[in-house]
């Protein structure tokens, strides 16, 4: 049983947020606890890409980014995995130099020192030098740079499962049990 965080900023790419959220929910025998974090322009970004403000909706506990008695601010609060995305490339950066300004950076921080599960799903594209420093500077620190690269293996047809392709893979990364698409099978 997992105890998972699922941080939500505001990089584009609400569709993996929502379709990660809804996953997770179908995949409830499998955690104990989901904990939202979710910033202020992760609502307008969430808004603006899907028409709606359903994020406030899912039966899940929400914290604010300045809510620091969260318990996964410590690590005493044992959560074995944590996942950012869309992860902008700020909170990216502000992770990989141990800056610990807001809730998500402070949640990152502790799975990294806890040696426990961070997934950052980053999406922006191209890619800077400082960027690739940064994503190399987490994943030496022993986190997960999961870009949200599709696969077309499956052959999906819509943006839902276009997505769907990242998320699953994203849930795989995390240790979830999961029905997938499988490559050879």
């Amino acid at each position: 049983m997992k105890k998972t965080v699922v941080a939500i900023t505001g990089a584009s790419g609400s569709i993996y947020a929502k379709i990660l959220l809804e996953k997770l929910l179908l995949a409830k025998s499998q955690w104990t606890d989901l904990s939202v974090v979710m910033t202020e322009n992760a609502k307008l970004v969430w808004q603006t890409e899907l028409n709606n403000d359903a994020f406030k909706d899912y039966p899940v506990k929400y914290y604010g980014t300045t809510d620091f008695m969260a318990p996964f601010a410590s690590g005493s609060g044992q959560y074995d995995t944590m996942i950012i995305i869309p992860c902008s490339m700020g909170t990216l950066s502000r992770i990989a130099t141990g800056i610990s300004n807001d809730l998500i950076t402070r949640a990152a921080d502790v799975v990294l020192k806890e040696r426990r599960k961070l997934i950052c799903v980053v999406r922006d594209t191209p890619y800077n030098l400082i960027h690739i420093r940064n994503m190399e500077t987490v994943t030496l620190a022993g986190g997960i740079i999961c870009p949200a690269t599709p696969s077309f293996y499956s052959q999906p047809k819509t943006i839902e499962e276009v997505a769907a392709t990242v998320v699953d893979r994203i849930l795989d990364l995390a240790g979830f049990d999961i029905k997938s698409f499988r490559w050879g099978k």
